[in-house]
């Protein structure tokens, strides 16, 4: 959904991931569009992170001395129950269905964030669907979603092997070269900014 996310400590970390998925997950509005970037990081230094973009851009970003800084860590499918709250990104499935690409799981006190169903910018096509999970079933396919959101109601497909993931801690320490990173930057007069990052850590990069 459509960073960061995506938790500091326990209790104080779940309040981290709330803000971190605010600023990940809600739509684009106008030019207060944020910008999302996916790769790796390519250099890294007290003021400023660069990334080397999935698209083979070079991105400087400038950083914040209190840097908002996350990871994720696995969940499982059956981690995703009735009267959750999540985000995914969907491309079109067979017959009209919606097929999840990813599953973020918010912390509950998340809950409520960018709720809707939106354009994502994942995969072309993709969507993003932030909502209360009325129905959780296991399906020959995997298991099936009904989600609920203010004014909709979609079914989510989630194949066996969809990366299913939640927030974890990270700090400085954890944007190390190479690493892989999803970050939500703003683009401002004095160039373009950090606002959240999230970073691989553990073997796990941000599916987002």
């Amino acid at each position: 959904m459509h960073i960061n996310s995506l938790v500091l400590r326990c209790a104080a970390g779940l309040l981290a991931g709330a803000s971190i998925a605010t600023t990940m997950v809600a739509p684009a509005i106008a030019a207060d569009a944020p910008v999302r970037i996916r790769g790796q990081i390519a250099a890294v230094d007290a003021a400023s992170i660069t990334v080397k973009s999935r698209e083979g851009e070079t991105v400087k970003l400038a950083m914040k001395p209190d840097q908002a800084i996350s990871a994720v860590k696995n969940l499982q499918l059956a981690d995703i129950q009735k009267g959750g709250y999540i985000g995914t990104a969907t491309r079109p499935g067979p017959n009209g269905t919606l097929e999840a690409v990813e599953v973020l799981v918010f912390p509950e006190s998340a809950r409520g964030t960018g709720e809707g169903h939106y354009a994502w910018d994942l995969l072309p096509g993709s969507m993003m669907t932030n909502a209360n999970v009325e129905a959780s079933l296991d399906s020959v396919n995997g298991r099936t979603l009904k989600l609920a959101y203010k004014g909709g109601v979609k079914e989510v497909v989630v194949p066996a092997g969809t990366p299913v993931v939640t927030f974890a801690p990270a700090s400085r320490a954890d944007l190390i070269v190479g690493k892989k990173v999803f970050v939500v930057a703003t683009d401002g007069a004095a160039g373009m900014s950090a606002g959240r990052i999230v970073v691989e850590k553990d073997g796990v990069a941000p599916p987002m």
